[in-house]
């Protein structure tokens, strides 16, 4: 069987969007902008969910 790539590759990209959204928001937190800074914590939040789905639907853990 063929293996697929790219549920890993999206995994990986939803992994380097939570680190990029993070630093923004301890950034703007810094520089006491709340607002971006729990719009910042709602994209993480949602993001979650996300990569567990691609995780349960791409990434076969049976094999």
């Amino acid at each position: 069987m063929k293996r697929s790539y790219l549920p890993v590759a999206l995994l990986l990209a939803v992994l380097m969007l939570n680190i990029i959204i993070t630093q923004y928001m301890v950034h703007q937190y810094f520089y006491q902008n709340y607002v971006n800074t729990i719009v910042a914590a709602v994209m993480n939040v949602v993001l979650f969910p996300l990569a567990f789905l691609i995780y349960k639907k791409g990434v076969n853990v049976n094999d």
